[in-house]
């Protein structure tokens, strides 16, 4: 997980979430946001952009950090991640 989900996911629980949602991230492996995962981020906003798509930072460093750790990305969003290098599944909000 990336310490930017972290902070999209606090942003919108209620208050009698807390605690719960403490323990989710205490369980949870965080990845790294470092120089090389910013490069990649900012290269893929870099590319789209010439073609003309428009990519969020915060998306971008999300990927970029999912694809440092070799990880798959789990998102509801799978529009927001075109990466071609980059593992995405799709879980929809209202499974």
């Amino acid at each position: 997980m990336s310490v930017i989900s972290v902070e999209e996911i606090w942003r919108g629980i209620l208050p009698d979430e807390e605690a719960a949602t403490r323990r989710l991230f205490r369980g949870l492996r965080l990845a790294p946001l470092g120089v090389a995962e910013s490069i990649q981020a900012g290269s893929w906003r870099a590319s789209f952009a010439k073609r003309g798509v428009t990519l969020h930072q915060a998306d971008c460093l999300i990927a970029a950090a999912a694809l440092g750790v070799g990880a798959a990305l789990a998102t509801a969003n799978v529009g927001d991640f075109p990466m071609s290098e980059l593992m995405v599944e799709d879980w929809p909000i209202d499974s």
